[in-house]
Formats: structure tokens, C-alpha cells, sequence
């Protein structure tokens, strides 16, 4: 493979190649057809081969699915098989990691619905292919991923480069490295620099760049941005590619970036939707507005779909007919390719400045011939209230829950983030044991979350054992009001909890979080048993049963025969609760001291260091307490209550 650039244009990073490749030359910028399972939807090969693309994007992992590696070396690769003269990129399955349900990754590599991909596979994978170019399996994430997150992500994904440099040998075919980092400038640099060093210390290195994980989730303000920091540290004399871009805007301002490579399921995945790109703007034929229209679909375009009155292929798409998908597919990747194709002669012309500025506004209006209806001034505001709850916004900064017909308020003076951290997360010892041993954890009173993302949070900028994180509330609306309402509530700004929220559960590496919609009392029994209990029922005036003697005794006599000490964390420290705690059978420690509180409670199974228990000076300053025992005791079992908690192993 080799990379000749002609030209770069004045003012911007924007630049015309020729790529050498072992099925011909391919001119750059260009814009690559996904063919995922070695077809592009909906088109035929006569179609492809009018459409002038000169490659094809195909997927190592569905093609691996089926039909299989033994079809292709049979039949000589790809090319051969589906008929196919130019050139083949294969994305190497890096981003069905991220993508498909249910996937667990190591070092070794990942499983996605039961098959191993790991970067010798893929690589081996690819080769039967014949693809022209393969590209080294990555750890592709959500680029508003946390930090620590996403340096763990990127460090592996040079593990697999190295590993996908040494599976490809001495084979023809070329390799694209992947540059991976979030939405983090250190990470991006850092990421770009550790793969030109891995490529110059082998024989061949990397034959390309691409800059991998965007569109994922981040704004395009930020693509752009972090797009324009890798290119500028990427080597001149080789392609440049950005995976997965996008909107036809995307791409000319990729280019300006200095990118040469651009594939996206955009042009066929809207065209199934009815949406086509034309020199009008974006138009929508499922809008009635088109159905009696007798004006052809882009006046600028001579192609099959734009032959027909809007009127048909509206018709066509009310009544679900594939023929509407085909012809508006065929007529987005012909929009796609010609846009390529106007970049290039501008590239050439010198005038791509000019280009640019003419394009930039028509490629993102809407149809100019009937703009839909007056949108509102503003997004919709989002809900202050949900069933029994209300938003509260503290004095103090931050927006808390509150319940409505009690009047109480969840974290009503102190941060609840740093309080969830503080109380629920970094005083565990057995969370401290997590890089070893497997842990389940209870979260009674999901809430808002917070003590939930206090531990996600945690184990994201550690490696640690499997973790199971399972939430109890038996309403959720507290937790939906709070993910409807983001910029109020940071902590929430997670694909975690708005998975969990979707489905009941997210599933991603060593952490499995599901949630329980029900009453704690009867749904706990059937749980696995706990390592660790986040105890955070909302308040003894809301949820009165569960700080009773008779609850912390059901729990005690399910936890006790558990063989480890079990920790419970609780933001209170009455003194009626620490009894109560003590009368079950715990063993009750001080916690740490939370705002205003000068202290915590932590009970446990069995003693375990470093939590100091309550000596008998607190006993001395129980007796002085007017609420010794909680509310449900009656008085003709107080006494011998006293003597239960008098008697306790640890005030011996």
C-alpha cells in the first residue's frame, strides 16, 4: 500500500491522495459503502458498480458468525465470492464489543454471544477475507466515558495492536492502527504517540491510522476537536481514517481535518427510515406533505429514486414496500459519493475554502421546498415532579428529591455524592478486597442513584473481581425523574444508568447491575446472599418498617450463616437504630461523620478490622437517651431487650 498526496489546501488540513491498494487506486477523500455481511443493503452489484465506490467497508465479526472462515478459504476471500473488483476494508469487530449486549472483555480478548474474538482471531479472520485493508481489534467505548475508564480502554487496545501487528506477519494485506481516548485530550495524544512507537519498532508498522470511537455519544463540536488533535499528530504520508462518520457535514468537515477515509451506515440505516439527502436538504417522505407531490426527489440528481415523484416513493414507504428503502439507498450513497467526488475537484481546483462555505449550511438545513412546521423556541423542560416525588433544589447548590405527601427530602443538607462516596464506598473493607475476591452488593433504596454510581464510579478507576450490584426500590420514580432531568443530576451522566433504567440491567466486564422493583422485605430472601449492604431506605417516617427490630432481625438470621463478615452501611446513627441493630444480632461500629452528623453507622456479621465498634461508653450515653429502642418494640419487651444489648458480645 501506498499513500501519494497531491495537494493540501491552503488554510486547512484538507488534502487529495491516491491510495495504491492491491484491487487499484482509490482517490481521496473518499467515502467507503458498508457492505457489514459482504452486501450493502438493499443494493445490487450492477448498482455498487455504477456508484463508483472504489472500496468497501465488510465486518470481520458477522462474517465470522456466519457464513464462517472455512467459506472464504474455500472460495478464495471475499472478492471472489460476492463478485466484488475494488478494493475491501474490514472493521475488525471492535465495535460490536461495544455495541452487542451481554459482552464480557479481558486482556485475552471478548465474547460476544458465546464466540471468542480476540486480535489473533480477527486478524486470521480478516486475512481469509482478502481484505485489502484489516484493522487491529480495539476497545471501542462511549466517548463521554469517565477518565479511568477510558485510559483502561486505550491501554488495551495497544495490547491488541501489538498482538494484531504480530498475527499479521508477512501477509500482503495492509493494517490500520486504531487511535482510541474518549473525549480526553491527554488520552488522545497519548493514545496516537504509543501507536506511531509501536509501529516504528516493527518492520513494516502500520500501513494507516484511524481514529476510532466518535460518533459514540459526544457532541460534534467535540468529534471535531478531538478529530483535528489526532490528524495533526498522525504522520503525513499515511491515510488517515475516521470510523463511523457520519452525516454528510461530518464528513466535509472531516476533511477539513485532514481525514482521507470515511464509512458510515448512515446513507442506507435513513433511507429505511425515508429519509433522503438531497441538494434541497434533508427531506422526510413520510410526511403527508409529499403525498400528493408531483416534484421529483432532487432535481440535482439523475438517479433511479430521483426519476419518481415524491408522491410514489411516499407511497411506497406508507405501505412498507422494499422498493422505497432500495431506491432511496441507492440515491444516499450517490449523494454521499458525488459530495466526495465535488471535494475532490475543489481539492484540485484549489478553491476547497470556497467549497467549504457554500456547503457547510445547505448540507445541514432541511427541505428547502416544504420546511417542516414551526419548532418550539425551546427543548421542552424537562419533568419537576413524578408520582409520590418532586425536584428540590438546595441552598447549598444541588438538586435533591423530595417526597411529596411526607414532606421529607433525600440529602437535604450535604452533597449526595460526596456523601454516597464518603459513607457507602470508601469505608468498605470488603470493597477494598474487590481486585480479588468476587463481591454482591446490596443497594436497599436505589433512589437517584447516588450510591449506586458512587460504586460504578469507584470500580471504573480500578481493576477489580466480578461485582454484583443489585438495587431494591419498590418505586421507581424518583430514579426516572432524576435520569429526566441530567443537568441537575451529574452523577447520572453514565450509559449505566439509563441501560438499567431501559432494561433492568447492565452487564459490562466485571460488573452485572440489576435492579429490583419491589419491596425489599419480600424480595431480599431470593437475592444472592450480600458481601456488602448499601442501607438507604428513604426515611423512618416514609419507609417506617425497615429501620424496625423486627426487619434488622429477619436480615440478621439471612446474612448470619453467611461465612464472611457482611458489611451494612447507614447514613444513620440514632440511637433507637444502633439498638435495634445490636438486638438482631450485629455487631455495630461508628461510621464515618456526614455534614452535619458527627457520625455513621456501620453493622456487621462479625467483627472486622479496621471498623471500631461501640464500647460501653456508648452504652453510658445510651442510658441517658429519652428513644432508646425504635418505636415498634413494646414496652413489655424492653427489658429484656436492655439485657440483650447489655449482654452483647462486643461490650464484653
Amino acid at each position: 500500500m501506498k499513500l501519494t498526496v497531491h495537494t493540501t489546501a491552503d488554510g486547512s488540513r484538507a488534502r487529495l491522495a491516491t491510495l495504491e491498494t492491491a484491487h487499484g487506486r482509490v482517490e481521496t477523500p473518499v467515502f467507503m459503502p458498508v457492505g457489514t455481511r459482504g452486501t450493502v443493503r438493499t443494493q445490487s452489484m450492477a448498482q455498487l458498480e455504477r456508484l463508483d465506490a472504489p472500496v468497501l467497508l465488510a465486518n470481520t465479526y458477522h462474517l465470522m458468525i456466519r457464513p464462517g472462515i472455512e467459506a472464504f478459504e474455500r472460495f478464495g476471500g471475499l472478492h471472489r465470492w460476492m463478485g466484488w473488483r475494488g478494493a475491501i476494508l474490514t472493521d475488525s469487530g471492535g465495535f460490536q464489543i461495544f455495541s452487542l449486549p451481554d459482552t464480557t472483555i479481558d486482556d485475552d480478548g471478548a465474547v460476544l454471544r458465546g464466540e471468542l474474538l480476540t486480535p489473533e482471531r480477527s486478524i486470521a479472520m480478516q486475512r481469509a477475507i482478502g481484505a485489502d485493508i484489516m484493522m487491529v481489534l480495539d476497545q471501542c467505548i462511549a466517548s463521554t466515558s469517565p477518565h479511568a475508564h477510558a485510559v483502561t480502554a486505550m491501554h488495551r487496545t495497544h495490547r491488541w495492536a501489538a498482538r494484531s501487528l504480530a498475527a499479521r506477519g508477512d501477509a500482503a494485506n495492509a493494517l490500520f492502527a486504531i487511535v482510541q481516548g474518549a473525549c480526553f485530550e491527554d488520552l488522545r495524544r497519548a493514545s496516537a504517540d504509543a501507536l506511531l512507537e509501536l509501529s516504528a519498532r516493527d518492520r513494516r508498522g502500520f500501513d494507516g491510522f484511524a481514529v476510532g470511537g466518535l460518533a459514540v455519544g459526544e457532541t460534534r463540536a467535540e468529534r471535531e476537536a478531538m478529530t483535528e488533535l489526532v490528524t495533526d499528530r498522525l504522520p503525513a504520508d499515511r491515510p488517515r481514517y475516521l470510523m463511523g462518520v457520519g452525516m454528510p457535514i461530518d464528513l466535509l468537515e472531516g476533511v477539513h481535518r485532514g481525514i482521507d477515509m470515511f464509512d458510515c451506515i448512515l446513507p442506507t440505516a435513513l433511507a429505511q427510515q425515508g429519509v433522503a439527502f438531497t441538494s434541497r436538504g434533508r427531506v422526510d417522505l413520510r410526511r403527508g406533505v409529499y403525498r400528493l407531490s408531483d416534484a421529483a426527489l432532487d432535481p440535482a440528481c439523475g438517479c433511479e429514486a430521483c426519476a419518481r415523484p415524491r408522491s410514489y416513493l411516499y407511497h411506497l414507504f406508507k405501505c412498507k414496500e422494499p422498493l422505497g428503502w432500495q431506491l432511496l439507498a441507492f440515491h444516499n450513497l450517490t449523494f454521499y459519493t458525488r459530495l466526495m467526488a465535488d471535494i475532490r475537484a475543489s481539492l484540485r481546483a484549489g478553491t476547497f475554502a470556497a467549497l467549504r462555505a457554500e456547503r457547510r449550511e445547505a448540507l445541514e438545513r432541511a427541505d428547502l421546498d416544504n420546511p417542516p412546521g414551526p419548532q418550539p423556541r425551546a427543548k421542552p423542560r424537562a419533568p419537576v415532579a413524578r408520582g409520590a416525588f418532586a425536584l428540590h433544589t438546595s441552598p447549598h447548590g444541588f438538586t435533591s428529591i423530595r417526597h411529596v405527601a411526607s414532606g421529607e427530602i433525600m440529602h437535604s443538607v450535604n452533597d449526595p455524592d460526596v456523601e454516597a462516596a464518603r459513607i457507602y464506598v470508601e469505608q468498605s473493607a470488603r470493597l477494598a478486597e474487590a481486585a480479588r475476591d468476587p463481591l454482591v452488593i446490596w443497594d436497599v433504596g436505589l433512589g437517584a442513584g447516588h450510591n449506586a454510581m458512587a460504586l460504578i464510579r469507584a470500580l471504573e478507576r480500578a481493576a477489580h473481581a466480578p461485582v454484583e450490584l443489585i438495587s431494591f426500590e419498590r418505586d421507581l420514580d424518583a430514579f426516572r425523574l432524576a435520569l429526566a432531568n441530567g443537568a441537575a443530576f451529574p452523577h447520572l451522566r453514565h450509559r449505566a444508568p439509563h441501560i438499567l433504567a431501559h432494561r433492568g440491567a447492565f452487564h459490562e466486564a466485571d460488573l452485572r447491575w440489576t435492579v429490583r422493583e419491589a419491596d425489599f422485605l419480600t424480595a431480599f430472601a431470593d437475592a444472592p446472599r450480600p458481601d456488602v449492604i448499601f442501607y438507604d431506605p428513604f426515611s423512618a417516617k416514609v419507609d417506617g418498617e425497615m429501620w424496625s427490630l423486627a426487619t434488622f432481625r429477619r436480615l440478621f438470621d439471612h446474612l448470619a450463616p453467611h461465612p464472611a463478615p457482611v458489611e451494612l452501611f447507614t447514613y444513620s446513627a440514632s440511637t433507637a437504630i444502633r439498638s435495634a441493630l445490636l438486638a438482631a444480632g450485629f455487631h455495630v461500629a461508628r461510621g464515618v461523620a456526614s455534614g452535619p452528623k458527627d457520625e455513621t453507622t456501620i453493622a456487621l456479621t462479625r467483627p472486622l478490622a479496621p471498623h471500631v465498634l461501640l464500647g460501653r461508653d456508648w452504652l453510658d450515653r445510651r442510658a441517658r437517651s429519652s428513644a432508646k429502642l425504635p418505636a415498634d418494640v413494646p414496652a413489655a419487651l424492653h427489658a429484656e431487650l436492655e439485657r440483650a444489648i447489655a449482654d452483647h458480645a462486643q461490650f464484653r
